[in-house]
């Protein structure tokens, strides 16, 4: 009887815990879809503040999955073969060489993105560019690609795999295009959720480095509850969450994949032919 009651306290601890981050995102968003969030429903339904948002910041869209797709070829072009050559060179030269990669996220953006304006703040056409602002999100996102890739190199014994290609006469280039990439896809497929999702949804960093023909995703929703109605706002933050939710669902579904995987994989195999420790009776 008092297990039953622990239990029933801690489910309505956790439904209070929920209903507490839920219930603000599920008022905002019916704000976003109604004709007055102060009457709510009772004005009746709309989605005219949607194509408002989409008039005004149709090109803050744009920019911010044009950014989070160049961040993600950048961050595979250099993660990947980063993480291949820490998970090869191991000891304490690979972990100092991971902690400075690693060192951006520690970093407030807001710090990153002054140390990038001090640099090249006097190149005035890269500064107005959102390569600028691409630059940015690549020192914050590497970090990731890098960890990502790296865990799952370094749960397997790819070494010996790529020894014995190379004893039958495979390059370089054919091992790691055969090899290492395959064994390391659930990590870069992770890893690039996770770089597109944080590309897509930055604010400090993106703050500071933006320029007025520039403005990505957050921050034209923070200039929309600024200078805006709530109710613009509000949708404006509905087509954030559409963006971004997905790629989260899409996260958590991989790493329960991956989980499936490593378990079955870890799982010994029964021994076909192992010898039988039954005696036969005469």
């Amino acid at each position: 009887m008092r297990r039953k009651g622990l239990f029933t306290a801690q489910l309505v601890f956790t439904l209070l815990v929920c209903a507490f981050l839920i219930v603000p995102v599920i008022l905002s968003s019916l704000a976003g879809v109604t004709e007055n969030f102060f009457l709510g429903l009772k004005s009746g339904l709309t989605l005219r503040w949607i194509g408002e948002v989409w008039g005004l910041y149709a090109d803050t869209i744009y920019l911010s999955l044009l950014i989070a797709v160049a961040c993600l070829a950048v961050t595979l072009v250099i993660g990947v073969p980063s993480a291949y050559v820490l998970a090869r060179l191991g000891g304490r030269m690979a972990r100092f060489i991971e902690e400075t990669i690693v060192l951006p996220v520690a970093v407030p953006g807001l710090a990153i993105a002054l140390a990038l304006i001090i640099t090249y703040g006097g190149f005035r056409d890269f500064r107005a560019s959102w390569l600028f602002i691409l630059v940015g999100h690549v020192l914050y996102t590497l970090p990731f690609m890098v960890r990502s890739v790296l865990a799952v190199l370094s749960s397997m014994n790819f070494r010996e795999l790529e020894e014995g290609a190379a004893s039958l006469g495979a390059t370089f280039w054919t091992r790691f295009r055969t090899i290492v990439l395959p064994n390391a896809r659930p990590g870069i497929l992770a890893g690039s959720l996770m770089v597109v999702t944080l590309s897509v949804g930055e604010f400090n960093l993106t703050w500071m480095l933006h320029t007025p023909v520039t403005k990505t995703l957050p921050v034209g929703l923070a200039d929309s509850y600024a200078s805006m109605r709530l109710e613009v706002a509000s949708a404006y933050t509905l087509v954030f969450f559409v963006m971004i939710v997905p790629l989260l669902v899409a996260m958590q579904l991989l790493g329960q994949e991956s989980r499936r995987t490593r378990k079955t994989t870890e799982e010994p195999l029964p021994a076909a032919n192992a010898p039988s420790t039954k005696v036969e009776q005469p």
